[in-house]
């Protein structure tokens, strides 16, 4: 299941062909050393996922593993909710109220998104710590919509399908509880921090 310098294409090629739904491989990220990629069958895409390997552990979203095994053995037991999601969805502006689709990633406690996904610098990143409540929403007059509410402002989004909205706001609300649980535990590694490029 490892396959070092598979490409991303390559990957997706190889799950989509020969993989089911869950199917799952290790590549090396083009990124940089020590970064890997863990590529999921999901129906009838694939999603990619960032592994890190720090030297002494590998780091999967909020979770960390001291050795390998216990990295496999976490996805025998568990169903896989990665640290990053990706993809297009379509978000209301903040002052002029017109709908704009965008690029949207999220990794760790970020949610950052760009004009298009070629874009190199991203609009805005959103915080995660700052965010109070992900759910759908049904005032927009639009289907597949769901907001993320912050103090200074909820921010809504739609999605093309409502399989896609559900999974964006599963993992948000995953991000959300892993968050509430590092705070309620005092971890000092959450940092808030929100920037506006443009």
């Amino acid at each position: 299941w490892y396959h070092g310098n598979l490409t991303r294409h390559a990957a997706e090629a190889l799950l989509l062909s020969n993989g089911c739904d869950g199917s799952y491989l290790l590549r090396d990220s083009n990124e940089r050393i020590g970064l890997y990629s863990l590529s999921v069958r999901a129906k009838d895409s694939v999603k990619h996922f960032h592994v890190e390997y720090t030297g002494y552990s590998f780091k999967f979203g909020f979770n960390e593993f001291p050795s390998l095994k216990d990295f496999v053995k976490h996805f025998a037991n568990q169903p896989l909710i990665g640290s990053e999601t990706e993809g297009y969805l379509t978000k209301q502006g903040g002052l002029v109220k017109t709908w704009k689709t965008r690029w949207f990633t999220l990794h760790r406690n970020e949610l950052k998104y760009f004009k298009d996904q070629m874009s190199p610098e991203p609009i805005r990143i959103l915080d995660l710590t700052e965010c109070s409540a992900v759910q759908f929403d049904y005032s927009q007059e639009r289907v597949n919509c769901f907001c993320l509410v912050f103090p200074f402002r909820t921010f809504y989004l739609c999605a093309k399908t409502g399989v896609e909205a559900d999974e964006w706001i599963k993992i948000l609300r995953w991000k959300l509880s892993q968050i509430r649980k590092q705070l309620d535990q005092g971890d000092g590694t959450v940092r808030s921090r929100s920037f506006i490029f443009q």
